[in-house]
């Protein structure tokens, strides 16, 4: 195992951005940045017996500062949305920034993937953790934060597990996940990727693309991936709910246990098992990808990739029965994802 570092660029604001990269016995790599915390790349061993890239992303900073796609980025402190972008809390109402409609996305304006984040690592090499005091105020959040997230390679095969860590000086919300884009083909089919969710229930959209408080059944539905299904196979269905999210821009109501989702390419033989601690999964098919440049010229497209992003339910400080996403002051939030990979040697 071990841990390299090189340089990435500079922000418009002269800070300068490293890519740590992690490398296992196998040759399984992880490359992160210490802006926005961000998965940069993520090689895993394929059918043929080399490495595929299952994560989109850029190749400079310039590219990740101009985007608005949040590619592979740790999203804080509220990952989702927030209606009408506040929230009442202890009888206080604060406001956040309006960048999605009348709601607040992803943290604001500056969330946590437009942050730098300080970055350690052990001698032993298979992890990188990245820490930041988000302070008071920040985007609109009460209290200091002080967060972090640990990027985790498994020294044989390939697992990517993903830890968070945060603790407050005052009663807030946070929301933490993962951006990152998956396509197990490498080649932008990621409508043919077979995935598999273990959900019984969605929420349910209403105006703005913000849950209408419903959690509704999937059977019978578009929504239903309880059986392994392809991921493009209903998303264009005479279905309102897909025309509220162009595809699916959804979360998905996790039933008890870790295991959250199975993603798979007849194209490399990749597979992917999820399992977090977190209750709630954002299944975003890329609806808005536009034709674009991403890593060593390669082009991304419309729904050429999807997230699995496990987080709590959006808008979930204005909805009765919501998991909370209230961290009091002095208590710490710890929760994990993992990412693990196998090749089916046959297609």
């Amino acid at each position: 195992m071990s841990v390299t570092v090189c340089p990435f660029g500079f922000t418009r604001a002269g800070e300068e951005v490293h890519a740590y990269t992690i490398t296992n016995e196998t040759g399984a790599s992880c490359t992160l940045l210490d802006y926005g915390a961000i998965v940069q790349a993520l090689c895993v061993p394929n059918r043929d017996g080399g490495f595929t890239d299952v994560v989109l992303g850029y190749d400079t900073v310039a590219e990740y500062e101009a985007g608005n796609l949040f590619l592979g980025a740790t999203i804080g402190r509220f990952a989702n949305r927030l209606g009408g972008a506040k929230f009442e809390l202890g009888g206080k109402e604060y406001a956040l920034a309006k960048n999605d409609g009348d709601n607040c996305l992803h943290g604001g304006l500056k969330g946590f993937d437009r942050c730098m984040w300080q970055a350690e690592f052990k001698a032993d090499g298979c992890a990188v953790r990245f820490s930041r005091l988000s302070p008071d105020g920040e985007e609109g959040f009460p209290g200091n934060l002080n967060v972090s997230v640990t990027f985790r390679l498994t020294r044989i095969g390939c697992g990517l597990g993903i830890g968070y860590e945060a603790e407050g000086d005052a009663d807030t919300i946070v929301n933490l996940t993962n951006h990152s884009y998956f396509d197990l083909s490498g080649c932008g089919r990621a409508l043919e990727q077979t995935l598999w969710i273990n959900a019984d229930r969605y929420l349910e959209l209403g105006a703005g693309t913000l849950p209408n408080g419903r959690a509704e059944m999937v059977v019978g539905t578009p929504f239903n991936f309880t059986e392994p299904k392809p991921v493009g196979r209903d998303i264009d269905a005479d279905d309102e709910q897909l025309r509220l999210g162009s595809g699916y821009d959804h979360n998905f109501c996790l039933n008890n246990g870790f295991s959250a989702a199975e993603l798979s390419s007849d194209v490399t033989g990749i597979r992917m098992y999820v399992s977090t601690s977190m209750p709630g999964m954002q299944l975003y098919t890329g609806n808005f990808i536009t034709d674009q440049k991403g890593k060593g010229g390669r082009m991304m497209h419309r729904r050429g990739a999807v997230c699995l992003e496990t987080q709590l339910w959006p808008d979930a400080m204005n909805h009765w029965g919501f998991p909370s996403a209230i961290l009091r002051k002095g208590e710490k939030l710890l929760s994990g994802t993992s990412y693990i990979f196998s090749v089916d040697k046959e297609g």
